[in-house]
């Protein structure tokens, strides 16, 4: 579905309107309309950009004008570059799927879920007229099990309110244990022909994210060489069968919304990882985004890469 909207490769821009400190300074200059162009220029079709509620919504709900803008600027310069948009609310009040985050009770109030339901409705009411070059993400990365009843409903009951505005646009709903490809299984039936099940691949973390200090999955002193991770295309392809499965079940496709490896990795072990999750993206026709365009800790465009990024780059 999505690649017959010529969605078939794109970068996440992380760390810009998200998982950031909000300054001024950061969200005017972190991306500028070079890095628009650079992106286009290395064959990208699409960005993420992952935005987070409290630069678009105000405590009581209300809109923040700003915020706005500042999504509006950017789609001029993704249109400048013939480049199509996700646009994916990383955080939304009351949840957030970063540990080091306070927000919570998502999942069980009804005024955060209503806050949740009018930002929808304002993105459908600005961007759903635009269906072949803007997509909706609707949550990122829900995280533990004990959600995914909730999460079914309030996902279908937002699905419901954005179509009083955008009846066509694609949508994208992940599962939890941070939108893994496993769990996609146990998402509910799409609730039209527009909604794509969204998945994210960090596997196996102990690759992917060796030394990393943010998360307790990982001891952030282990070195793990891809040698020695088991990636193998059958990995991978055993890793998404359920969820390729639960797909062609309910006539939907896939979308890999993250994927990446942590910079502390070689760049030569990284580049084998890339290329061996490429081959099975590309033969079951997962449409995706790299995360991310430059520094998180996973960044494409960092210095890491330099040496070998035209061939990195045929694997993205």
């Amino acid at each position: 579905m999505l690649r017959s909207k010529s969605f078939h490769k794109g970068i996440n821009l992380g760390g810009w309107m998200s998982q950031c400190d909000y300054s001024e300074d950061r969200l005017h200059h972190f991306i500028t309309e070079s890095d628009f162009e650079k992106i286009a220029s290395w064959g990208f079709d699409h960005v993420r950009i992952p935005i987070d509620y409290n630069i678009l919504q105000n405590s009581d709900g209300s809109v923040i004008e700003s915020g706005f803008v500042r999504i509006d600027n950017a789609l001029k310069l993704c249109r400048k570059y013939e480049l199509k948009v996700v646009l994916d609310l990383h955080k939304t009040a009351g949840f957030s799927f970063d540990e080091g985050e306070t927000e919570s009770g998502f999942f069980d109030s009804e005024k955060y879920q209503e806050m949740f339901y009018r930002l929808w409705e304002e993105f459908a009411k600005r961007y759903g007229n635009d269906t072949q070059n803007i997509v909706f993400e609707l949550l990122n990365e829900v995280t533990d099990a004990c959600f995914l009843n909730s999460w079914n409903k309030i996902s279908n009951v937002c699905i419901k309110r954005i179509r009083a505005y955008a009846p066509e646009t694609v949508i994208l709903v992940g599962s939890y244990f941070n939108n893994a490809a496993e769990t996609v299984q146990y998402l509910d039936a799409p609730y039209d022909k527009n909604v794509v099940y969204n998945f994210h691949c960090y596997e196996p973390l102990t690759f992917t994210h060796q030394g990393a200090t943010w998360t307790a999955r990982i001891n952030p002193s282990d070195r793990v060489s891809f040698a020695e991770s088991g990636t193998t295309e059958e990995y991978f392809e055993n890793l998404f069968s359920s969820a390729i499965k639960k797909a062609q079940e309910n006539e939907t496709s896939l979308y890999c919304g993250e994927y990446g490896m942590i910079d502390i990795a070689s760049p030569e072990d990284s580049l084998k990882w890339f290329e061996t999750i490429h081959h099975v993206f590309e033969k079951y026709g997962i449409a995706r985004s790299v995360w991310s365009y430059k520094e998180m800790n996973f960044g494409i465009a960092d210095e890491k890469y330099d040496a070998i990024r035209d061939e990195l780059l045929k694997y993205l």
